[in-house]
Formats: C-alpha cells, structure tokens, sequence
C-alpha cells in the first residue's frame, strides 16, 4: 500500500487521540470516584490471573515475533504480533473491568517495597508510552511501510516487552505476598 502523508497524519492523529483517552480512561477507573454500590457488584477476584496471563502471553509473542522476524518469515511474524497485539487489548478490557468493579489499587504489603515501587512506577511510565507507540508499529506494519516499521518497532519492542514482563513481575508481588 503507498499511503499518502495526509492518511498518514489522520492515522497518527486518531493513534494519538485513542492512546490519550484510554489512558485517561485507566487513570480515573484506578483513582477516580465510585458511584455507589458499584464495589462488589461484579466478583472480579479472579480477574487478576487472567490478566496476568494475557501480559504473560504478550511476553511470549513478542519474543517469538522478533524470532520471526529474524528469520526473515514476515507473515507468521505479522501473525503472531497482531495476536499479541490481541492479548494486549484483552490485558487492557480485563483491567478495565478489574478496576472498575474494585475500589482503588491493590496495596502491597511484601518485603521489597522500594523494588516494588521501582518496578510498579517504571512499569506504569513505560505502559503509558507504549500506547501509542504500539499503535504506530502497528499501523506501519499494517501498511507496509516497512523502513518506517522497522525504525519504530526497534523501540517499541524492548519497552513493550518491558511493559509485558514487569506487569507479571507486580501481579506476583502484589498476589504472592
């Protein structure tokens, strides 16, 4: 596909607009008020393990992707980053509804707090940018604007990866205390 720059600024402009309310949208569910009864109303005890399982299978993918990639197989390479594209997005509804019928963040109560506070805050800062920047590997990909995919994923793969690993590593600080 030859994409043209307007399309492109319209993609990147929706990309951004997208990755500003989710984000928003996390934040206010993490920290934001409660309408009343709304705590409990949904048993979501059990969300927490599905969540981390989608960021572990994010992990996995993302690794296999980049072998495939290196191998030079572009289509299984494709296949598997929009699938791990997929877990992502169910990390990101199964947090949501966590969130949403839970009060307020878990509390850790283990021995490594500084660890854990290094991780947690490095691993939300990380989550944040990787939003948009996933997004835009994505698009590149998507469109065959491969030299542009390239630039962009040699970033975004590390830090997504991150993202991923570290948001299994607070699920079992936070779960295993």
């Amino acid at each position: 596909m030859n994409f043209t720059t307007q399309t492109d600024r319209f993609w990147t402009r929706i990309i951004y607009i997208v990755s500003i309310i989710l984000t928003a949208v996390i934040a206010f569910l993490i920290l934001g008020p409660r309408p009343e009864g709304l705590k409990g109303a949904l048993d979501v005890t059990g969300l927490p393990k599905i969540i981390v399982m989608f960021n572990g299978m994010t992990a996995i993918l993302l690794v296999i992707g980049f072998i495939l990639i290196k191998q030079k197989n572009r289509t299984a390479h494709k296949n598997v980053m929009l699938t791990a594209f997929g877990t992502s997005a169910g990390f990101l509804v199964t947090y949501v509804l966590y969130h949403w019928f839970k009060s307020g963040p878990q509390l850790y109560t283990g021995d490594f707090t500084t660890v854990y506070y290094v991780i947690l805050i490095s691993h939300i800062i990380l989550a944040i940018i990787i939003l948009p920047m996933a997004l835009m590997t994505l698009y590149r990909g998507w469109t065959d604007q491969l030299a542009k995919h390239r630039k962009i994923a040699i970033i975004t793969l590390p830090i997504w990866l991150y993202v991923s690993v570290t948001g299994v590593v607070v699920y079992y600080m936070l779960y295993s205390c």
